[in-house]
């Protein structure tokens, strides 16, 4: 029988079916099993597995006495118990027969009929019936969920999945062992199976249409999802409605299936009708509104039995059809005209499955129980231990067959160089791996064609730096100009130091940088003067695709047969088939690896009471035909490489492949000489842009140097005219006669300082950069934070002996450095060029890390004149 339950709702009137158990009578699993332990193993091995039987023992008493109401323990139980099944079947062979355990009788009653019963002295009833057991617990499970909430039918859903699955393994593993049994019952039987799996399905696909409804889904996606609900519901019915089932079933389930499969037809067509009216396609909304209500009048002539809950659905379903029939009755009327189809050509109900029943393969796998794990007879250990070696012995024989037909295979046709050779004539040829790789990164880099750009990089660049010069040396120009103008304006009053004192050490940086920048130019010239004459070698690696610029396995000019095709043709069908049977050899090795992976004779072993010797020949027969295969396989590829090798003379001799051959292999050394001189433009165009940025950083190091020393020079200049003025109106202060002006230190030398006595009035001092360590020279990195230990050279860092275009580091012979200045700039360093002039480096220093973009001028200070490369923002 079947119980059912409302899924409670105030507008969901809906109601599921669940399955009852089986019924089963008493049975003493313990005393039968350890007798055959006992006499055919020892009393030493029965005591042994004591635990494993009682273990059964309680199992099948818990099965027969409901212990436990609990639903999911009662899952959990049956899972249990069936995975012990299944550990005995491999172990005891429980039949009628005089050595086997002949004292054990299942009993279990039909779940729809009780009054019928089955009776069986085999395993297979047991192992059906808890199947059976199984997929009714998870059905009844399924109506525990509160449906009114999203997550109550979410897994409402999942465990009418896992009973449509539970039923799904009984039809497919048990029911046709069971059915050979002396007495069967129908709900065991594939039939019933399968129309209790259709029925779970159906009610897991309603819950989804419950949740889609709820959460808002466009009527089409319900429409899809309410036609399978109808679809599962329908396959269920067809099944209910024929022999065998059809006079086993109460009447109740019939009618209540039917009007289910009515109820969700008719609502896919209310909520396909609804997306057809927003498109205005009245007639067919008004084909498919006419349809639901015919169903549902049918349906309601052969409700007698139904659930309350059932037929108030169907009115109400009804009433919302009829309401929308009638306005699109009315619409087509006044406004489209259209002419309403016949529902017979009507095409079906879009339909979208959203469950499947689950896999229970996994659920119920045994492999890895340990119950009665020891329990192996000696006899049967050992000859199953000698039938796997006899396997195994077979599995690698012919596995090293295939091995080296394929390996044959692949030799022979290198050699041929084949279907390299075919797809040259065919326009496919590709270069070698690592060659197209090295191609295809010169692209991505720009490529020959992306040089000029860069350039024209080096040039601004140049160009930048040169204006930074001119700025800082203007600069300073103006500052002494207006120095020199005061002096001569004032005498001897003007008691400052002249500016070509102080910026002597600025000045001769700005003039080294000078020197730098003319012999980076003339490096860049060589630079561009490289690429113009290696354009031609290079063009070759902008060709796209690459293989383009290939020379290409050409047809003959002149032919006296006209055979060409025919005999490329050949060659390509040979070619073909033997793919065909590298594919088959893949597929054998696959085949023989799999049958011993199923190959597994311990139950016969077991039971089997003749000849160890025959039940391996009759065993180890079932891997004679596909060595025949693998053997005619490596037969018939012998004959066609053969064949292909005859074929390829004869396309060798027509399309002239020796002198294909040889033009392609001076195409490769083009194309690798082409890859080489464009790495090594690419380095020194590299080595310019690094060495043009680290320029700059130092240029405008310099720059603001000046601007700080003209800024204090300037603030000093209006102290000084005031002092000047005060003596000539008489205002002077004789505390001044010791000079406050008369000892400037110069420029980056702030440690020597000046010797003014107090002065009562604030005086500004001349510029000082805060106290810190000694800043690296030009080119050099600065140390990590916290450590002094020497960091490793630059990876563009070249041995003295190397040539080098662009200036080198400049090593001054000059009085102590001042601590916190260092205006030296070396040119950028290393070239890699062989066609430049070299020059020795006894100390190469690595340019700052992480330079700055490149034409970006970082200064506070505006520059004297605005150059036209830029503007300042």
């Amino acid at each position: 029988m079947a119980s059912s339950q409302s899924s409670s709702a105030a507008g969901n009137t809906n109601i599921m079916l669940a399955i009852f158990e089986k019924k089963t009578n008493t049975v003493d699993l313990y005393r039968p099993l350890r007798n055959y332990i006992a006499f055919h193993y020892s009393e030493r091995e029965a005591q042994n597995l004591e635990d494993d039987l009682q273990t059964l023992k309680q199992l099948r008493s818990d099965l027969e006495r409901h212990s436990d109401p609990s639903l999911p323990a009662r899952r959990d139980l049956f899972q249990t118990y069936f995975k012990a099944l299944c550990q005995v079947e491999t172990r005891f062979p429980i039949s009628p027969e005089p050595d086997h355990v002949n004292a054990l009788t299942f009993v279990w009653f039909d779940a729809f009929k009780p009054k019928l019963k089955a009776s069986q002295q085999n395993i297979h009833l047991e192992k059906g019936s808890v199947l059976f057991n199984l997929g009714a617990v998870y059905s009844q499970i399924g109506l525990t969920f509160d449906r009114n909430t999203v997550d109550g039918r979410r897994q409402a859903s999942h465990a009418f999945m896992a009973a449509a699955g539970s039923f799904a393994y009984l039809r497919d593993n048990a029911s046709m062992k069971v059915s050979v049994g002396s007495s069967t019952t129908l709900d065991l039987s594939v039939e019933c199976a399968g129309m209790l799996e259709k029925l779970m399905l159906a009610q897991a696909q309603e819950c989804v249409f419950e949740n889609t409804i709820a959460k808002g889904s466009t009527p089409g996606v319900c429409a899809k999802i309410s036609r399978q609900v109808g679809l599962y519901y329908e396959e269920a019915l067809a099944a209910l409605n024929v022999a065998p089932l059809s006079q086993h079933f109460d009447k109740s389930w019939i009618v209540h299936v039917q009007l289910k499969a009515a109820i969700f037809f008719a609502e896919a067509c209310y909520r396909y009708g609804l997306e057809l009216h927003e498109k205005e396609e009245i007639a067919e909304e008004i084909a498919r509104l006419k349809s639901a209500i015919s169903v549902l009048t049918e349906a309601k002539k052969n409700s007698k039995g139904a659930a309350a809950q059932l037929l108030d659905a169907i009115n109400k379903l009804e009433v919302n059809i009829n309401r929308n029939l009638e306005r699109a009755v009315k619409e087509n009327d006044r406004v489209y005209l259209m002419r309403v189809p016949p529902a017979s050509s009507l095409s079906p109900l879009p339909a979208f499955a959203m469950v499947k029943p689950m896999v229970m393969s996994e659920v119920l796998d045994a492999s890895k129980e340990k119950m009665f794990a020891s329990l192996v007879p000696d006899n049967s250990a050992k000859a199953l231990s000698r039938y796997t070696e006899m396997v195994d012995d077979i599995i690698r024989t012919q596995a090293e067959k295939l091995q080296q037909a394929s390996e044959l295979t692949r030799v022979r046709l290198k050699e041929m160089e084949l279907p390299d050779s075919i797809l040259a004539l065919e326009g496919n040829f590709t270069l070698p791996t690592s060659l197209k790789e090295d191609v295809e990164a010169v692209q991505i880099s720009g490529g020959p064609a992306g040089l000029e750009s860069e350039l024209q990089q080096l040039k601004d660049l140049r160009r930048v730096n040169q204006e930074l010069l001119v700025q800082t040396e203007e600069l300073l120009q103006k500052e002494s100009r207006e120095d020199a103008q005061f002096r001569s304006q004032f005498g001897t009053k003007w008691t400052r130091p002249q500016s070509s004192t102080l910026t002597k050490n600025l000045l001769d940086r700005l003039n080294r940088f000078a020197g730098n920048l003319k012999q980076a130019a003339d490096s860049d010239a060589r630079i561009e003067r490289s690429v113009r004459e290696h354009s031609a070698l290079m063009a070759i690696l902008d060709a796209r695709p690459i293989e383009s610029a290939l020379p290409s396995l050409a047809r003959p000019i002149m032919s006296f047969d006209q055979n060409e095709d025919a005999i490329v043709g050949s060659l390509k069908q040979s070619l073909r088939q033997l793919e065909t049977l590298g594919a088959q050899r893949a597929g054998l090795e696959d085949m023989l690896r799999e049958m011993k992976r199923k190959d597994d004779i311990l139950p016969k072993l077991m039971t089997s009471t003749g000849s160890y010797e025959d039940l391996f020949r009759k065993e180890i027969a079932k891997y004679d035909h596909i060595s025949e295969e693998i053997a005619q396989n490596i037969e018939a590829q012998e004959q066609l490489l053969l064949q292909i090798q005859a074929q390829n003379e004869d396309f060798s001799v027509i399309f002239n492949l020796e002198d294909y051959k040889s033009s392609r292999e001076k195409s490769y050394k083009q194309i690798e000489a082409a890859i080489a001189k464009f790495r090594e433009i690419k380095d020194n165009i590299n080595e310019g842009l690094k060495f043009y940025v680290t320029l700059q950083d130092a240029i405008t190091n310099v720059k603001q140097q000046s601007n700080d020393f003209v800024m204090t020079r300037n603030i000093q200049c209006r102290e000084m005219i005031e002092d000047v003025q005060r003596q000539v109106a008489g205002l002077s202060f004789q505390d001044k006669n010791t000079g406050g002006y008369n000892n400037y230190p110069s420029v980056g030398n702030q440690n020597q300082r000046s010797n003014t006595q107090t002065d009562p009035r604030p005086q500004a001092p001349y510029y000082q950069q805060p106290e810190q360590p000694p800043a690296p020279a030009y080119g050099q990195a600065p140390p990590p934070y916290g450590s002094a230990h020497h960091q490793p050279p630059p990876p563009y860092q070249i041995p003295p002996t190397s040539a080098s275009p662009y200036p080198p580091p400049q090593v001054h012979q000059q009085q102590q450095p001042p601590p916190n200045h260092d205006y030296g700039q070396p040119a950028y360093p290393g070239w890699r060029g062989q066609y430049y002039n070299a020059q020795s480096h006894p100390q190469q220093q690595p340019p700052p890390s992480g330079p700055r973009p490149p034409y970006t001028i970082p200064s506070p200070y505006p520059p004297p004149h605005q150059g036209g490369y830029y503007k300042q923002q």
